[in-house]
């Protein structure tokens, strides 16, 4: 089994264990192109790097263009419940890097949710699978949309956010709603928004 709509960095097909392709709950079998490409990332937490040194440590995995494509990748990666303390997957729209001071991004925030390692999986899959099959797009105002998600691992409870392109209009966004409504019975220890352009480590260009 190859491609299925993945491409790794390259441009060339991705191949993949040979697991079943797994269409997902809420996602048909049936191939389909998604409404933007998606690609997966993956980065390490060390504290006191410059954006330089970050930018060197992440780590581009595979981008997907449909919805068997991107099972193909998700089903074949280790589980965000598998991956090391300190380590984030990122899925980014259109390309584009999980940097606050990208162009794309600089503008933009993140609503962040703390999650029990219990829960980490299966809010990272619920919300993955919300944002490729363009979930949010009804949750954020005019003008705004969801660029992409991350699932951080952390000592004690996990991350998970949602980044936007536009922090000024986030107050009138759904988006936490959306996720209650998507995972019901999840609690999670802790949940807000915050613009990029407010963390203590913002390098503007």
């Amino acid at each position: 089994m190859a491609g299925l709509g993945a491409k790794t960095v390259d441009g060339s097909p991705v191949s993949v264990s040979g697991a079943p392709v797994n269409a997902g709950e809420g996602l048909e079998s049936e191939d389909k192109p998604l409404q933007s490409a998606w690609t997966f990332w993956l980065d390490k937490a060390i504290p006191g790097t410059t954006m330089a040194e970050y930018k060197d440590n992440l780590k581009e995995i595979y981008t997907v263009e449909t919805i068997l494509g991107f099972w193909s990748v998700y089903n074949n990666i280790p589980k965000a419940s598998e991956i090391q303390i300190k380590y984030s997957y990122h899925l980014m729209r259109d390309g584009r890097p999980p940097l606050w001071e990208e162009s794309a991004n600089q503008k933009g925030g993140t609503w962040r949710l703390k999650c029990r390692k219990s829960d980490t999986e299966r809010v990272w899959k619920e919300v993955v699978v919300a944002a490729i099959g363009e979930q949010f797009d009804d949750c954020v105002a005019d003008g705004d949309e969801v660029c992409g998600v991350t699932v951080s691992i952390r000592d004690r409870d996990d991350l998970i956010q949602i980044w936007n392109v536009d922090a000024s209009l986030a107050p009138e966004s759904k988006i936490l709603q959306k996720v209650h409504d998507l995972l019901p019975d999840v609690n999670f220890a802790a949940q807000f928004y915050k613009p990029h352009q407010a963390h203590h480590a913002y390098n503007r260009h």
